[in-house]
């Protein structure tokens, strides 16, 4: 007893800690008030400030803007997240700073294991993942010439497809999504996929489901309050649509993997096999080229090569039967400069017009309205302190519809990308990919197709609304999702050669 007693603290060394310990905790607490934190709405206890959202939060953010500037905070239930608006500020803190490089993550992203592969992986996994995807999708095409071929023959599959409808009203969703993903199939796998394959319509199906599950307003909860919302239905379907679509994708690269010649790799799985296997060889068992990473790359890629691209290209055609004026000129312009030839890459430069409008279709249709990252560092931004890990909302859709930027900007307005000849510039202020290292890797594949696949279609149809409806009755809602999507809608496509 004695020896315990003698082991003991004294009363005297007890205070004095404690003492030491309260004075580090209010100097600190000190230096963090006198560091200037960005502005934002009051939180409510547990709730934050997810009372002022409105069905989108994008819009939401844009106004509190206005009010609080384009750097505040706003508290997504007990999450405190920084808030940064305006294409300059976007710009200087993407490009010209590297404490916001770091993607933030979510109990949603860890259940779904997605912090392997390209989108929201971080460290020197993510570095090698970019570079290796970067390079390879160049050396199947992206961006160059054998990949302008595969787009144009997907469009002419399109074409066919469209003719069958004879006129009729139909849902542009299921083709152009096929096409789309098609490209980026050819790409990664090395083939593209029949309209019909059963497999294929499931796959593209499920994908497109999930993006709208992941940001829908119950998964969203799930993030915030993970042990009150994990049993929310919504949850479980997006885990059974990524996991079945896992299982397929398995099978794909298995089948790669069983037919692989690494000295003629078909596309990006195939590389990613044969680095694998060379590695291996020489001792390497520590590499980045595992399993997961390849299957959550291949899920990145196929998703985020779909997505986007077949929304915009549907929102477009959905535009131009609502403006009929503006296509009017569109297709007067592609018959006068390319007539009935298909239409090539190397003619954009010479439809500026037609340009204009596609840019212009990006703006509007903002499918990507914001992305989340975290600081890697504290850092001092704009005269504001934010601390590391701390969230980071860039608001994409507040640099598309910048009031200081472009003249009409809640308008659809072509004129936005021409300069008084009518010849097409280009804006700061358009950053539909991002911007800095987290820009979207298939940017300039996602400009290939965007332009080919609209230009085709506009030089073969004219896209009206279904009978019975008027032009101005076309609703241009979208869903809101893990990014923007337009309703479900019918048009007419009518042959115009």
């Amino acid at each position: 007893m004695e020896s315990l007693f003698l082991q003991s603290p004294s009363t005297t060394t007890v205070l004095g800690t404690f003492g030491v310990l309260l004075f580090f905790y209010v100097f600190f607490s000190s230096s963090d008030r006198h560091r200037k934190e960005p502005p934002g709405p009051r939180p409510l206890p547990v709730l934050g400030n997810l009372l002022l959202l409105a069905k989108s939060s994008h819009i939401t953010l844009n106004e509190l803007s206005k009010k609080y500037g384009q750097v505040f905070t706003f508290n997504f239930g007990p999450q405190k997240m920084v808030v940064l608006a305006g294409h300059k500020t976007i710009k200087e803190a993407l490009v010209n700073s590297d404490a916001f490089s770091e993607k933030g993550t979510s109990p949603i992203l860890n259940d779904l294991k997605l912090t392997d592969g390209i989108v929201f992986a971080n460290g020197d996994s993510w570095r090698e993942m970019r570079s290796f995807a970067l390079t390879n999708m160049k050396d199947f095409g992206m961006g160059r010439k054998a990949c302008e071929e595969k787009i144009m023959e997907e469009s002419q599959r399109l074409i066919e497809l469209f003719k069958e409808k004879d006129g009729k009203a139909f849902d542009t969703a299921q083709p152009v999504n096929h096409a789309v993903s098609n490209i980026i199939s050819s790409i990664v796998y090395g083939n593209r996929f029949e309209y019909d394959d059963p497999e294929f319509i499931n796959m593209v199906d499920r994908a497109s489901k999930n993006t709208q599950l992941m940001g829908c307003p119950s998964v969203q909860l799930y993030n915030y309050y993970p042990r009150l919302f994990s049993w929310v239905g919504a949850r479980k379907r997006l885990m059974e649509g990524s996991l079945a679509n896992r299982r397929r994708m398995k099978e794909l690269i298995k089948g790669l993997q069983d037919t692989l010649n690494p000295q003629m790799c078909r596309g990006v799985v195939d590389s990613f096999l044969a680095r694998k296997m060379q590695l291996e060889a020489s001792g390497n068992m520590n590499s980045h080229y595992y399993e997961n990473n390849l299957l959550v790359t291949v899920v990145n890629l196929f998703t985020a090569g779909t997505d986007t691209t077949a929304s915009t290209i549907r929102y477009g055609l959905l535009l131009m039967a609502k403006y009929p004026k503006i296509q009017d000129q569109v297709q007067e312009e592609i018959s006068r400069v390319v007539g009935s030839r298909p239409v090539q890459a190397q003619d954009r430069k010479n439809l500026p017009y037609t340009d204009a409008v596609i840019h212009e279709i990006q703006r509007i249709a903002d499918v990507v309205p914001k992305t989340v990252h975290r600081t890697s560092r504290d850092v001092t931004f704009q005269g504001y302190f934010i601390k590391k890990w701390t969230p980071v909302v860039f608001l994409l859709s507040s640099a598309l519809r910048d009031e200081d930027e472009w003249e009409k900007p809640y308008t659809f307005n072509p004129a936005h990308f021409l300069d008084k000849e009518g010849n097409f510039r280009k804006r700061d202020a358009f950053l539909p990919f991002s911007a800095g290292s987290r820009a979207c890797t298939g940017e300039s594949l996602a400009r290939m197709e965007l332009f080919l696949f609209f230009t085709s279609l506009l030089q073969h149809f004219r896209f009206t609304p279904p009978p019975g409806v008027k032009e101005d009755e076309l609703d241009l809602t979208q869903i809101v999702g893990f990014t923007l999507t337009p309703s479900p809608h019918e048009l007419c496509a009518i042959s115009r050669l």
